[in-house]
């Protein structure tokens, strides 16, 4: 990888781990506009008073959080409303930005040497599984250092 591009990933490696733990915690059933509401003994009216909504428009936030289909604009003003921030993000599910490339960079360079060695195969001219590994790896390595876009294809 680029230097700049190198740094860009560890710095945003850096602020992803604060949320390293938020991964593992269970969005309520009834979603979190339900669950805290009614954890702080709040009717839907109060709630609504507080945003200048009905009751039946509470409830039609709470439905449309528990399916996913609420703005993060209205959930920050449900947030505002109780006192609350809303916090919004992306966690990368093998852990850090850069194991992301690393698995993408190795799986296309496998992609690339392994057509590449069933042509040589085809021409009597095949590598062995030494050199097929230390050629995906190299590749690997200057895909990742190269940084390109068909790197998402």
């Amino acid at each position: 990888m680029r230097n700049k591009k190198k740094l860009l990933i560890e710095q945003l490696d850096q602020k992803l781990a604060n949320f390293k733990d938020a991964g593992t915690v269970l969005v309520p059933q009834k979603g979190w506009v339900n669950t805290i509401r009614t954890t702080l003994n709040m009717t839907r009216d109060q709630l609504g008073t507080k945003l200048n909504l009905t009751k039946g428009a509470i409830q039609k936030i709470e439905e449309r959080e528990a399916t996913g289909q609420i703005t993060l604009n209205k959930l920050k003003d449900v947030g505002n409303a109780l006192n609350m921030k809303l916090v919004y993000g992306f966690i990368p599910k093998d852990g850090t930005i850069e194991s992301l490339v690393n698995l993408k960079a190795e799986k296309l360079a496998r992609k690339i040497v392994l057509r590449t060695n069933q042509n040589m195969k085809l021409e009597n001219q095949g590598i062995g599984d030494e050199k097929i590994n230390k050629t995906i790896k190299e590749l690997a390595d200057e895909i990742k250092r190269e940084m390109k876009k068909s790197l998402w294809d």
